[in-house]
Parts: structure tokens; sequence; C-alpha cells
């Protein structure tokens, strides 16, 4: 654990403050929350989308709806469907599909992390958590 000073406007440390009461939690618990929240981790995500999604903290509410609701084009599941459940595919038709995959990737990935921002805006989880016992 590293500890660090900062300074935060008064408007800011007072809605953190207030979010660490109304949930009953200490206010480092509530800003380490958050900061996880804001800063996604990028091991595993491909390099020419880093940037894009560190950039995502800055969108607005809109565009992270619009991010969260996008699908891959029904026409490119389609044929996404079409290319996975072909027995014998050509060079191309791999290349095809692959390709397919990566987009739809691609698109999971600004979901989640769109998913991700909204939760951490609203103060509430987005998807309900599971109840498994």
């Amino acid at each position: 654990m590293t500890s660090i000073t900062i300074d935060l406007p008064d408007s800011l440390a007072q809605r953190a403050g207030g979010a660490a009461r109304a949930m009953d939690r200490p206010l480092e618990d509530v800003i380490t929350a958050m900061l996880e929240g804001a800063l996604p981790s990028l091991d595993d995500v491909p390099e020419d989308m880093r940037t894009e999604l560190v950039g995502m903290t800055w969108w607005d509410d809109a565009t992270l709806m619009d991010a969260a609701d996008a699908m891959l084009p029904v026409t490119q599941q389609q044929r996404m469907a079409e290319l996975a459940g072909k027995g014998h595919a050509s060079d191309a038709e791999t290349q095809e599909l692959e390709q397919l995959r990566c987009d739809y990737g691609r698109i999971t990935l600004r979901k989640a992390r769109a998913l991700a921002l909204l939760s951490v805006r609203s103060g509430k989880r987005l998807l309900a958590e599971s109840n498994a016992a």
C-alpha cells in the first residue's frame, strides 16, 4: 500500500465524505473504489485500445450510454455465426472470422468500460450481483 497526499476541491471532498458516510465506509475505501473504476487495468487490453479506454473517463454520460448500448451490426453477427459454423473455411474466411471476432471484442471492451464508468458516476451497481450460494 502506498500513502499519498492530494489536494481536492472542497466540493469534491464533501461529495466523497458524503458518499463514505452514506455507505458507512472509510473515506479511503470510497476514494480507492472510485479510482479503481476510473483507472482501468490495461494489462490484457490491446495496445491500440488503451488510450481510448482511459479517455472514456472524460466522455459525457450520453456518449457512455451509446457505447454501453453498442452492438456488432446484425449482418456481421450473422456472418460471424456462418463462418464459425463452417467446417472447412478458406484462409480468407478464417481471416474474416478473426477480424469479426476482434471487432466484437472491441465493442465488448468499450461496453464494459462504459458500464463501469456509469456505475461509478451513479454510485450504484448497474448490474445486479449474483446471489449464488
